[in-house]
C-alpha cells in the first residue's frame, strides 16, 4: 500500500466495467434517483466517445419491488425478494434506456446466474454475447437474475458479479461506484486510502459491511471483487458515486477514491475460469512435501502427495486443495472422486496404476488443470 495520488490513466481505456449499487441509483428505499443516473449516463457516452466500450452491472432491482409494494425492510424470505426483482428489474431497465436515450445509445439487458459462469459452455457463451453486444455498439446492463437464483446459484451481491464480468471480458478496469467514497482507515487514521498495491490482511481488516435496507455486501465484498479482479489483471477503482463527472475524473487520475493496483500477470483465460467461476465440491488435502512443487514448480498434484479428502466429489469436479495447515492455497479439476482417493492417497504411480489399470493419466489433478490461489 502506498500513499500516492490516483495513478493517471490520460489514454481512454479500451473496456470497462461499471458497476452501481442500489444506494447510488436510489435516493430511498424504491425511489429512483434519475437526476444522478442521468449524470452516469452522459459520463458514459462521453467515454463511449472516446472510444471506450462500457458493460454496465446495475443493482437496484429488489430496491425497487420493495418500493413498488411499498416495503420498508428487505424480505428475508426468498419468494418474497424474488418478487420483488420480478417487479422492480422491467422499471430499472427502463430507467437506464431513459437515460441513454438522449445519447442514442440503446441498452441491452443481461441477467445472469452463477451457474451461467460455472458451466464451461455457458461461460463461454456469455462472452460471446457480450462481445457481439459490444459490437452492435450497446451498453450491456447486467444484473443478477435474482427472481430465479437460488442460494446455490447466487453470486451473493453484484460486487462479485461485476468482478466476474470485469475478467470475463478482459477489461482493462472495474469501477465500482457506492455510497462509499473508497476504502477509509477505519482502524487507523481514518482516511481514504488512495492506492493499494497488494490486498494484505491489514487492507481487509479497513472493510466493514452495510447497514443498508436494500443494499447487499459493503465495503467487505468491494475489497473481496479487488481481489477477483486485480488476479485477472483488471484495474479496479471504488469511489463515490455521488461525486460529479467521477469517471472522468478517475480516469485522468484527479478523482477522489481507491485504486486496486492490477497483479502482474493475468491468469491464463482457462485457469481464471477455474479459480473464480467455479462452486468447488469439496477439499483435496495433502502434505507438506505437494505443496513447494505444487506452489514453486508448477507440477500436477499426484497420489503419492494426497492425505485425505473432504465433502462428495466425483471425477471432473472442481475442488480446493489444502495444505496440512488447512489453508486453501490452489483450486482444480480432479480425475479422481472423493470415494476413489482414500484407496490412492500416499500411494506411488505404480500402485495407482494397478488400481486403475484402465486410467491414461493417474494425476490427481493436472497441471494444466490446476490453478494457485
Amino acid at each position: 500500500m502506498t500513499h500516492n495520488p490516483s495513478p493517471p490513466t490520460h489514454a481512454a481505456p479500451r473496456r470497462v466495467v461499471i458497476k452501481l449499487g442500489t444506494g447510488v441509483l436510489t435516493s430511498g428505499v424504491g425511489q429512483l434517483d434519475t437526476a444522478r443516473i442521468a449524470a452516469v449516463c452522459a459520463e458514459i457516452a462521453a467515454l463511449r466517445a472516446r472510444g471506450t466500450e462500457v458493460i454496465v452491472v446495475s443493482s437496484g432491482a429488489v430496491g425497487l419491488g420493495m418500493g413498488t409494494l411499498g416495503l420498508t425492510k428487505r424480505p428475508k424470505e426468498l419468494s418474497k425478494k424474488q418478487a420483488c426483482a420480478a417487479i422492480g428489474q422491467s422499471r430499472l431497465m427502463q430507467t437506464w434506456q431513459a437515460g441513454f436515450a438522449p445519447h442514442r445509445l440503446t441498452v441491452a439487458q443481461v441477467l445472469l446466474t452463477h451457474e451461467d459462469l460455472r458451466t464451461r459452455a455457458r461461460y463461454l457463451g456469455v462472452q460471446e454475447t457480450l462481445h457481439q453486444l459490444i459490437a452492435y455498439g450497446t451498453i450491456p446492463v447486467i444484473n443478477e437474475n435474482d427472481t430465479v437464483s437460488a442460494a446455490e446459484i447466487k453470486f451473493g451481491d453484484n460486487d462479485t458479479l461485476s468482478a466476474m464480468v470485469a475478467s470475463l471480458v478482459a477489461a482493462q478496469h472495474l469501477v465500482i461506484l457506492s455510497t462509499a467514497p473508497g476504502l477509509l482507515d477505519l482502524r487507523g487514521t481514518g482516511r481514504l486510502v488512495p492506492v493499494v498495491e497488494r490486498i494484505t490482511p491489514e487492507i481487509e481488516a479497513m472493510a466493514g459491511g452495510t447497514t443498508s435496507e436494500t443494499a447487499t455486501g459493503g465495503m467487505i465484498s468491494k475489497i473481496s471483487a479487488a481481489k477477483l479482479a486485480t488476479r485477472a489483471g483488471c484495474g479496479v477503482f471504488i469511489a463515490s458515486g455521488a461525486e460529479p463527472e467521477i469517471l472522468a475524473r478517475l480516469f485522468s487520475g484527479r478523482g477522489p477514491g481507491t485504486f486496486f493496483v492490477p497483479s502482474g500477470l493475468p491468469l491464463e483465460a482457462r485457469k481464471r475460469w477455474l479459480a473464480y467461476f467455479q462452486r468447488p465440491a469439496g477439499t483435496i488435502a495433502v502434505n507438506a512435501c505437494a505443496v513447494p512443487v505444487l506452489r514453486e514448480e508448477g507440477r500436477s498434484l499426484l497420489a503419492v502427495g494426497v492425505t485425505g479428502t473432504e465433502g462428495a466429489f466425483a471425477p471432473g469436479d472442481i475442488v480446493n486443495i489444502a495444505g496440512p495447515d488447512g489453508i486453501v492455497f490452489a483450486r482444480g479439476k480432479t480425475a479422481f472422486g472423493s470415494k476413489e482417493i482414500p484407496a490412492i492417497a500416499g500411494r506411488k504411480g505404480d500402485a495407482v496404476a494397478a488400481l486403475y489399470p484402465e486410467r491414461k493419466r493417474l494425476e490427481v489433478v493436472h497441471r494444466n488443470d490446476l490453478v494457485l490461489l
